[in-house]
């Protein structure tokens, strides 16, 4: 097992994507952020925090469930848990950053598009991930990294956040060489 980041290097991370988010949309007008459940959504959360010091001005933020979306539904489980999806705000028209913590074959995202686009036609979709890893296996790429970190296909990537797992903020690679 391998420290990749901790708690001081996810901060500092989620601080410098939230201005990254801030510049490339010249503000936050018409942008507002969704998790994915459930790291997502607590990196969400923070990305809105940080945001909302550096300009003063809160940012909408939801949570976005993408469990029926997924296309190894049957393969992950029989009775798969939905939980609910958190947006009370229209997302037509906005400029949506969708934020995951790790970023691997891209199916996640492929998902949590397909469960947006449902609720509304947003002007344009940005990805904010903690983690990009590679191994890609569908033509997605993050608009905002926190760290690239190359890894074989058979190590596991685990983010750690104080907010849904026990611990303090880590990110590690468990298996194989790092």
């Amino acid at each position: 097992m391998s420290v990749i980041m901790d708690q001081e290097q996810v901060r500092r991370a989620v601080t410098r994507i939230a201005h990254e988010i801030l510049e490339r949309n010249k503000g936050i007008e018409d942008v507002c952020l969704v998790g994915i459940r459930t790291r997502g959504a607590v990196l969400a959360e923070r990305l809105r925090k940080a945001i909302c010091e550096i300009e003063g001005v809160d940012i909408r933020t939801g949570v976005l469930d993408i469990n029926l979306y997924r296309d190894d539904l049957s393969i992950v489980s029989q009775q798969p848990v939905i939980r609910e999806t958190l947006i009370d705000f229209d997302v037509t028209d906005m400029k949506v950053v969708l934020v995951d913590d790790v970023l691997y074959t891209g199916r996640t995202i492929r998902a949590a598009l397909d469960a947006l686009v449902d609720l509304g036609r947003p002007a344009c979709i940005q990805l904010a991930v903690l983690v990009d890893r590679g191994h890609r296996e569908l033509p997605i790429r993050a608009d905002f990294v926190g760290k690239n970190i190359p890894t074989a296909k058979e190590q596991k990537v685990k983010v750690v956040l104080t907010e849904s797992d026990q611990g303090a903020d880590s990110v590690v690679v468990q298996g194989g060489e790092a």
